[in-house]
């Protein structure tokens, strides 16, 4: 499953450069979003350890409950169901394929040129 993500993620280097960006979502709101990104990053640890506390039933009530108020201290854009994947071309939120990084629409229109390699239309 990796070997073809990587070979998607190279091809898709490859396309991102000679695509023409066409109907692409706002600027502001894709750098909200890689905002986002590495803030879930940064804080990736620190939730994690405090998660870990407060789902051990060892640790006594009062520890669980500090580590619960820590938890709600943390910025509110570093969880990682904030998150929303959007598509690597023209930013659009919906409909995007996880395993292409792509929405729909660019998705068909890239692989109808058959740039994207295994991938073909349906037919029965």
């Amino acid at each position: 499953m990796m070997e073809k993500q990587r070979l998607f993620s190279n091809r898709l280097d490859f396309l991102l450069k000679n695509l023409r960006r066409e109907r692409v979502a706002k600027l502001s709101l894709i750098n909200r979003e890689k905002k986002r990104q590495k803030l879930v990053a940064k804080y990736k640890s620190k939730r994690l350890s405090l998660q870990s506390i407060i789902n051990d039933m060892s640790k006594s009530e009062e520890e669980r409950y500090e580590a619960r108020l820590a938890l709600q201290l943390l910025p509110r854009n570093s969880s990682p169901t904030r998150l929303r994947n959007r598509c690597e071309i023209t930013g659009r939120p919906r409909g995007t394929y996880k395993l292409f990084g792509l929405g729909r629409g660019k998705l068909r229109e890239i692989a109808f040129k058959g740039e994207i390699p295994g991938l073909t239309k349906a037919s029965w």
